[in-house]
This record gives C-alpha cells, sequence and structure tokens, in this order.
C-alpha cells in the first residue's frame, strides 16, 4: 500500500489550466453578464471549449452511446458487466449521461417506488420555519458563480430550496445539514429535481450514513481512521501534521462532507463523484490521501510549513496543474486501499473509541461500497419482501410546522459544528434533554 502511494510527487507537465469551479465558493468577484459560461456553467470559467487533453468528439458521441444501452437494460448491466460500468467510470463520463446514469448508480428509483411519500407531496407541504430559514441564508452560498444559481429567483436555487426542504420532511430527525447544500446543488446541475432529490437520500442514507445527522459521528470515526490510514502510508506528514498540531477535523471534514464539490476543479469533482458513487467511501479516502500527499509530500514543502496556518494554507492552495482530472484520477486510483482494507480500519478504530463519547455510536456496517452493493441489497430486500430493516423506507407522515419562534431567539446549533466536534472530542459528555430543534451545521462558516 504504502508503494502504490508512495512519497514523491508526480509534476505534469504542460497541463492545461481548467479551473472553473475554484473560487465557486468565494464572491469576491461578481458574476458579470459580458462574461461567457464555460461548457459546465460557469461564469468566466477557463473551459468553455474542449482543450488538447479531452477525447475527441467521436470518442466521446461512442461513449454516450454505451451508455445509452447500459441504462437501458440496468439490472442485467449490473449483475454481469459492472466490471465494465466501473472501468467507465474511472475513464470519465461525459457529462450530458451524468443525468441518467446517477440516478441508476444510486439506486434512486428503486427507493422512489418503494416510498408511500412522493416528492410533489414533500415539495407542497410547508417546512418548519426554522429549517425553511436556515436554508434560505444558504441557497447564494452555493456555487455563486454558476449560471444555474445566479439570481434568487432563478430555477436553480427555487429548486435547491425544495429539494432541501423536501429532505427535511423525508428526515425530520436529521434536519438539514449545511454541507447537503453543495451536495445537492451538483445534483441539480445535472438532474431534474425530484430525482436530484432521491439522490441526495441515497446518498445520506447508504453512502455517507451518520455524516449529516445532528452528532456527526460517522464524521469523526472517519477523521480518526484517516488519521490511521496517514500514519501507515505517509508517516513523515503525519509526523508533521501532529508536529504543528493540524489534526484530521481541521480539513477533512469540509473534503468529505462537500464530496470535494467546493474544493477541487469542477471537471475533477464529476470523476470524483462517478467513482464515488460507483465504489463507495473509499474513493473519499483516496482522494483525501493524494491532496494532503500533493501538499506536504516532499520535505521542502513540509519545510515551508512551519506552524499550524502554513500547513492549512498548503492544504487548500494545491497549484490547479496538479489537479487536473486526468492525472489527478491517475494517482488517485492507484492508491491501494481497499474496501477491505478500509473496513479493518474501521473495526480498529471501533474498538478505541472511549465508551463515554457523546452522542450514538457510529454505525459503519450501515455504510454500502458503492452501486454494486446498493444493487445486490435492494435485489435481496425485494426478494424478501422489504423486510431488510436497513434498506426499509420508512412511513412519512408530514405534519403542519410547530408554531414560528420569536426571531430574537437563535436556533440550537449544538452537535451540528465544527466547534461541537472539537469540544466534544475532548471534553466530557453534554448532558442534558434532547431539543425539538437543531440548527444546520456552519461548517463552511469555520474555513480550514
Amino acid at each position: 500500500m504504502a508503494q502504490a502511494l508512495g512519497e514523491d510527487l508526480i509534476l505534469p507537465s504542460e497541463l492545461q489550466d481548467d479551473s472553473s469551479s475554484l473560487g465557486s465558493d468565494s464572491e469576491l468577484n461578481g458574476p458579470s453578464p459580458y462574461r461567457q459560461a464555460d461548457r459546465y456553467g460557469f461564469i468566466g470559467g477557463s473551459s468553455a471549449e474542449p482543450g488538447p487533453g479531452h477525447p475527441p468528439a467521436d470518442l466521446i458521441r461512442q461513449r454516450e452511446m454505451k451508455w445509452v444501452e447500459m441504462t437501458l437494460h440496468w439490472e442485467k448491466t449490473m449483475s454481469r458487466r459492472y466490471k465494465k460500468v466501473k472501468i467507465q467510470c474511472r475513464k470519465g463520463i461525459p457529462s450530458a449521461l451524468r443525468a441518467r446514469c446517477w440516478p441508476l448508480l444510486c439506486g434512486a428509483h428503486v427507493c422512489q417506488k418503494n416510498s408511500p411519500s412522493t416528492y410533489q407531496e414533500l415539495a407542497l407541504a410547508p417546512g418548519d420555519p426554522q429549517w425553511m430559514e436556515t436554508i434560505g441564508r444558504d441557497l447564494h452560498r452555493q456555487f455563486p458563480l454558476h449560471e444555474m444559481f445566479l439570481s434568487p429567483q432563478g430555477h436553480g436555487q427555487q429548486g435547491l430550496m425544495q429539494v432541501l426542504k423536501a429532505y427535511t420532511l423525508f428526515r425530520p430527525e436529521q434536519g438539514y445539514c449545511q454541507a447537503q447544500g453543495p451536495v445537492a446543488a451538483v445534483l441539480l446541475m445535472h438532474l431534474p429535481p425530484e430525482e436530484a432529490f432521491w439522490c441526495l437520500v441515497q446518498i445520506c442514507d447508504f453512502y455517507l450514513p451518520g455524516y449529516y445527522g445532528p452528532h456527526m459521528e460517522a464524521v469523526q470515526l472517519d477523521a480518526q481512521v484517516f488519521s490511521a490510514l496517514l500514519r501507515r502510508l505517509l508517516p513523515r506528514i503525519h509526523k508533521h501534521l501532529q508536529q504543528v498540531g493540524v489534526g484530521p477535523l481541521l480539513y477533512l471534514p469540509e473534503w468529505f462532507l462537500c464530496v470535494f464539490a467546493r474544493s477541487l476543479p469542477f471537471p475533477t469533482v464529476l470523476r470524483i463523484w462517478d467513482a464515488f458513487l460507483s465504489e463507495g467511501a473509499k474513493v473519499l479516502f483516496r482522494v483525501g490521501l493524494t491532496l494532503v500527499r500533493l501538499a506536504l509530500g516532499t520535505a521542502e514543502q513540509r519545510l515551508a510549513c512551519p506552524g499550524l496556518l502554513e500547513t492549512l494554507g498548503a492544504l487548500r492552495t494545491i497549484p490547479p496543474n496538479q489537479l487536473q482530472e486526468e492525472v489527478f484520477m491517475s494517482q488517485v486510483h492507484s492508491v491501494a486501499l481497499s474496501e477491505r482494507d478500509l473496513q479493518r480500519e474501521i473495526r480498529v478504530q471501533l474498538g478505541q473509541l472511549p465508551t463515554t463519547a457523546p452522542g450514538p455510536p457510529p454505525r459503519p456496517q450501515a455504510r454500502l461500497a458503492g452501486a454494486p452493493a446498493i444493487f445486490e441489497a435492494q435485489q435481496l430486500a425485494g426478494m424478501r419482501g422489504g423486510t431488510k430493516a436497513g434498506l426499509q423506507v420508512p412511513r412519512i407522515v408530514v405534519q403542519p410546522p410547530e408554531e414560528f419562534r420569536t426571531p430574537g431567539r437563535k436556533p440550537q446549533t449544538r452537535g451540528k459544528t465544527f466547534h461541537g466536534l472539537l469540544t466534544r472530542a475532548r471534553g466530557p459528555p453534554i448532558e442534558g434533554p434532547s431539543r425539538a430543534h437543531r440548527g444546520s451545521a456552519s461548517f463552511l462558516d469555520t474555513r480550514f
């Protein structure tokens, strides 16, 4: 594993700079009506036309027709030809086909069919005023340089509001987490709101369970797992991070919670999502290890980061030419981290968790390893009549919202902020009765 990851940086040469999403979470430079949108919809992006590093149009068309054929016979494809699907995901799926492939990869059509509540019912139902107010404050922050989300009255922001509101009604015990905004926005760029909603449900339920709940217990567990993998695969970098006091909770949650949507060039983000939906959460660990190695892989880079601020700055300012999709993804796939390795490390870290840890214990067994595992589990659940507890969609009863609170009282955010994660990891368990309302996770307000 260590040889596959390595300590030496691979410095690609003469790569095209395609940073269409870099700075997408910044409002320093507002969009101008005279600036051209690139092929991904970002105003002023540098990828309006395919460059020399992109495949020719004939090859793209050939891949499109191949995916059309696979989606028309999806059960046969998943049961007999999944290895070919995996290879195609690693090569890169044309963005025009994601609208058809992603719901099938996520299994959202099965979730939609088995649910007694429809998206139309949830979208028309009145939302909880607390969640609606919090969601409304976050809408303009999601890709403000993308043409879909420029206007508050546009279909992008309005669709995002409906999808996030519907999720708070579909999963009232989880509510709304601020990190769900970028995830839902990426889905809306390629899918209608209804399909984007069911894909968001699948990501939160099967791909990343426990990430967006009130205690975010799975994020804390994965941070410990990532630190252990870093200590094993990149010991010099791990030692440097320990010396300067940079723990994984200072940089990892923004990467994992948003599935890197706010941290990397958008073409690279799409390739990561393809691999993530196909192979599961192990792709997130591979990408994280690759980013840390690119930022701190050499002795010169570590010497240039003598403190905490310099190290965090290096992690967020990796040169864009090293993050281009082809070269970067080849390094990600070369990391020898299998699903078995990841599960073994999770079991080790679960055994080391303190018994006095606040909140419910993490349930990593509920996380399925990508599209094939979800497909097989749902097929098994269908054969058993949907009796599998982990896949049974509960019946949702939409109730009218509670009485609106006074404007002067702020919603509680305990357990869903980065500050809560850090203090809970060090301090004693917090006692006291649970409250009916929780505020959203303000992780985007704490920049790493």
